[in-house]
């Protein structure tokens, strides 16, 4: 008697499981405010790395009159995307900032 109710019981058991899983997986996605949470906060970590890579620029064009040819130290999470003699774009992650006197933008340069 126990063979035939043990069976289906744990089938049951194992669909029941799936069944939470699938639902579990379904209302782990992140809502619209909490997409906009996460790209304001990466906006402001890109914008504290473009703080700290801003001052060696304006050294490099007080020193050449121009921004192109500049670097920035490695390991600073910064990319010199694009370099003219008179602006920049810096690029961190999916965020950049267009300068001299810009702030941080969503997207690439």
């Amino acid at each position: 008697m126990v063979r035939y109710f043990g069976i289906p019981a744990l089938l049951i058991a194992v669909f029941i499981g799936l069944y939470l899983t699938t639902q579990d997986a379904k209302s782990n996605t992140p809502s619209a405010s909490d997409q906009q949470a996460i790209a304001q906060a990466n906006s402001v970590a890109a914008g504290s790395d473009f703080s700290q890579a801003v001052p060696g620029l304006q050294a490099y064009f007080d020193q050449y009159h121009t921004y192109v040819g500049a670097t920035l130290p490695q390991g600073s999470g910064v990319v010199l995307a694009q370099a003219s003699p008179t602006a920049y774009c810096l690029q961190s992650g999916n965020v950049h900032e267009v300068g001299p006197g810009g702030t941080p933008q969503p997207g690439p340069c």
